[in-house]
């Protein structure tokens, strides 16, 4: 088996504002802010060429997730 990276996850620390970053800023394409339903499942998508996904996480939730504080 052959190791590959599928996604890319960046914290960051306000993700409407870097949802519209790389939207508007860098013209890649998303659905928008997705599992806001969720306690800490707030990402935005990104589908980058080669099946690579870039993934925006708030850096509080994937803190959480890490079980960092």
């Amino acid at each position: 088996m052959r190791p590959r990276v599928n996604v890319l996850t960046l914290g960051v620390d306000d993700l409407a504002r870097s949802l519209r970053f790389y939207r508007e800023g860098q013209g890649l394409v998303s659905e928008g802010i997705v599992g806001t339903q969720y306690e800490h499942g707030a990402v935005a998508f990104f589908p980058l060429r080669g099946g690579l996904i870039l993934a925006l996480y708030p850096r509080k939730e994937i803190a959480w997730d890490a079980q960092v504080p």
